[in-house]
């Protein structure tokens, strides 16, 4: 068992808090099922993070083109699901492939690590050498890694190759691409919902939209910081200024051809 819990380390690196780290180092890990809950949290970020500002895009170039509500409706919703569709078949697709490579590349290394291993051990020393390791040095290492072939191509797959393993699902990744892209992207809708039903709020639909797009971009800027490690109001202001950016952008488009409406 490994006794390092890597979240308590991260935090202590944040830090700088050096006897946080050795009491990180120093404890339990924590159990298998909490990394596997945070397994799916990129698909789920950025998926969030297309879905809402490829959504807010279409309802701030409709506003700005000064169409109705419905088409808003109309346009939004077809993004959202069209988009959201691809998206997810192409997260399947590239992590499908992703994991198919790496076990087309783990066969041939166990191959040339079962038949050939002195040329695999050639490489290894290579590899250490090139690290700075004296040749002495690498020897006696590879030669410990030798006694062990898994771990030897566990090795061999980082250090030749540079993939490091991976137990993501391809179609988890996808289906929590779908959700994250639907959940956040309906947020720039949900205005113009709720107004079909309450009146007094169809003339403010696009502020009150942008309003609540706003401030879900930057939580979801700040959430990120799982996954980059920055400061996390630096992170939801730099997600609240692109996906504004992208937005203006849309609006001027509108403004622009929307006597073509």
């Amino acid at each position: 068992m490994i006794t390092r819990s890597l979240d308590k380390a991260k935090e202590a690196f944040r830090t700088r808090d050096v006897a946080a780290s050795a009491a990180a180092h120093s404890a339990v890990a924590a159990e298998r099922h909490t990394q596997t809950q945070g397994r799916y949290i990129k698909s789920v970020v950025y998926g969030g993070l297309d879905g809402i500002i490829t959504t807010f895009a279409v309802v701030a170039g409709v506003a700005g083109a000064a169409l109705s509500a419905g088409i808003v409706l109309i346009l939004g919703f077809a993004n959202l699901i069209a988009d959201g569709i691809s998206m997810a078949i192409g997260d399947y697709l590239s992590s499908k492939s992703e994991r198919e490579y790496e076990a087309a590349e783990r066969k041939r290394e166990a191959w040339e690590v079962e038949h050939y291993p002195d040329g695999e051990k050639k490489e290894l020393v290579e590899i250490y050498e090139a690290k700075g390791i004296s040749r002495d040095d690498a020897e006696s290492m590879v030669a410990i890694i030798a006694k062990n072939p898994k771990a030897w191509v566990d090795i061999m797959m980082v250090e030749e190759l540079g993939i490091v393993g991976s137990d993501e699902s391809p179609l988890g990744n996808a289906l929590a691409t779908f959700f994250s892209f639907a959940v956040f992207g309906f947020v720039p809708l949900l205005t113009y919902v709720v107004a079909t039903f309450v009146p007094v709020l169809r003339a403010n639909s696009f502020p009150v939209a942008a309003a609540l797009t706003g401030a879900t971009l930057f939580a979801l800027g700040a959430v990120k910081v799982r996954i980059t490690g920055k400061n996390w109001f630096f992170s939801g202001l730099e997600t609240f200024v692109i996906g504004g950016i992208t937005a203006a952008a849309a609006y001027g488009v509108g403004v622009l051809l929307g006597g073509l409406a």
